[in-house]
């Protein structure tokens, strides 16, 4: 067995290249680059341009980092003949029917293949159903690079699973799963990867072993999540507070301390239906998993109705009234907005006739403007407000105090209450006067 590959990538006589720079690729090149000589590729030009000029868009490293990386970001999709090892880190989508989109993996495949040189390790981290890597992505590069796996270049498979803007759980600190065709690959990836993950790797017992494990980590939370949220439906129709019983019941030593909310982004709310998809294809129609899709992607609607219920309860004008919504992104202290229910329910609004205005210090604003039709207000900018809708737990918001709450909304209630739909338990309402504001949470 040799670790040739490692050696000659450990000693800077190849490069290594990552394609695809995006919340994936970006923080693992950018480590890469700081052991070995390595390639950023990606199609976007734009993007490679913000990067070269030292921002992060993505803020999961920041842009000091980008400005003094000495990654070489590249569009260039020759370059990727100068590398031996190979990480492709695109994204996989869905469909509007909600199967897998391999697309993104598919032609990122292909440009490997054009530019494979012989000896190469290429390693997929895109989320993908167990087979696609040895089924669809090998037999791509064998055509386009006129190469034989196993023979002239080698593949393994480790799954990404990076949180966007979680600033504990980080690439260095979470445990990668790998894998690859043989065990030489196998030992080579864990080489390459122990360069920059002091946590170490795990040796999968197949490729199709690390593509499930990604699938059932992301589907295990869906679940827990569909869970909380099946009960938050439930007890809105009795009239307890969901956070309330959470609060008790996290009392137990065994209690998962899971919580009712949005999910999207573009993990939880993506990968569940690919296995879904598989299962299916396998004559296995998923029970668990396929409810706990349904109960997570119903929770816009939900919402949106009771922002409705909770403004009329109120006494306002629905139509007339000022909402503001309080964060658009997946998730808190993240610029991503894919796959947001946020937007969702924004748009939901929309369709009856709400006109909102939108507050989001974090969010990508390219992308705010691409997705929505809508004003992007700083929160200092808000004081006149019927409603308020917090449905992202940014930091910013967590701060705000009751006097910052009260100073956002309109003086002149004309015998309405002020209304706070808070879906993150953002607000401590104990400490607003109940005769001045109408309150509802999941």
């Amino acid at each position: 067995m040799t670790l040739e590959v490692f050696e000659r990538l450990k000693a800077k006589k190849d490069y290594l290249a990552v394609v695809g720079l995006g919340y994936v690729g970006l923080p693992i090149a950018v480590a890469f680059a700081e052991k070995v000589k390595t390639l950023g590729f990606d199609i976007n030009q734009e993007k490679i341009a913000v990067y070269q000029q030292g921002i992060d868009p993505t803020h999961e490293i920041g842009n000091e980092k980008v400005k003094n990386t000495t990654l070489e970001f590249t569009t260039e999709q020759t370059r990727l003949k100068e590398a031996k090892v190979i990480i492709v880190a695109v994204p996989t989508p869905i469909n509007g029917d909600k199967t897998p989109n391999l697309s993104p993996v598919v032609d990122a495949s292909r440009i490997v293949g054009q530019n494979l040189a012989k000896g190469s390790i290429v390693i997929f981290e895109s989320t993908v159903y167990p087979g696609v890597t040895e089924d669809v992505c090998i037999p791509i590069l064998e055509k386009e690079s006129g190469l034989s796996c196993g023979k002239d270049f080698k593949v393994g498979y480790s799954p990404e699973r990076i949180n966007p803007g979680d600033k504990v759980h980080r690439l260095d600190n979470i445990i990668k799963i790998i894998s690859g065709i043989d065990q030489e690959t196998v030992e080579n990836i864990a080489a390459i990867y122990g360069l920059v993950i002091p946590a170490g790797v795990y040796r999968s017992a197949s490729i199709k072993v690390a593509e499930a494990a990604k699938l059932a980590e992301n589907a295990q939370r869906d679940i827990n999540i569909a869970f909380m949220n099946e009960l938050a439906l439930i007890f809105d129709r009795m009239g307890i507070s969901t956070k309330d019983v959470i609060d008790a019941m996290n009392t137990k030593w065994n209690a998962l301390g899971f919580y009712p909310g949005l999910v999207g982004g573009h993990c939880i709310g993506i990968d569940p239906y690919y296995f879904i998809y598989q299962a299916e294809v396998l004559g296995y129609h998923s029970e668990i998993i396929a409810a706990g899709r349904k109960i997570n992607d119903s929770m816009a609607a939900f919402i949106t109705h009771n922002v409705i219920k909770t403004l009329i309860l109120a006494g306002k004008n629905v139509q007339k009234s000022n909402v503001v919504i309080l964060g658009v992104t997946f998730k808190e202290d993240c610029p991503d907005m894919r796959n947001s229910k946020a937007v969702e329910i924004c748009k939901k609004l929309a369709e009856y006739g709400i006109a909102v205005t939108v507050v989001d210090p974090v969010v990508d604003k390219a992308e705010f403007e691409k997705e929505l039709a809508l004003n992007l207000v700083e929160i200092k900018d808000v004081h006149n407000a019927d409603c308020l809708i917090f449905l992202v737990g940014h930091q910013q918001f967590k701060d705000l105090g009751t006097a910052d709450i009260e100073r956002m909304f309109n003086e002149d209630r004309n015998q309405s209450k002020h209304v706070i739909v808070d879906i993150k338990n953002v607000v401590e309402f104990k400490h607003l006067a109940a005769e001045v504001y109408s309150y509802w949470s999941l």
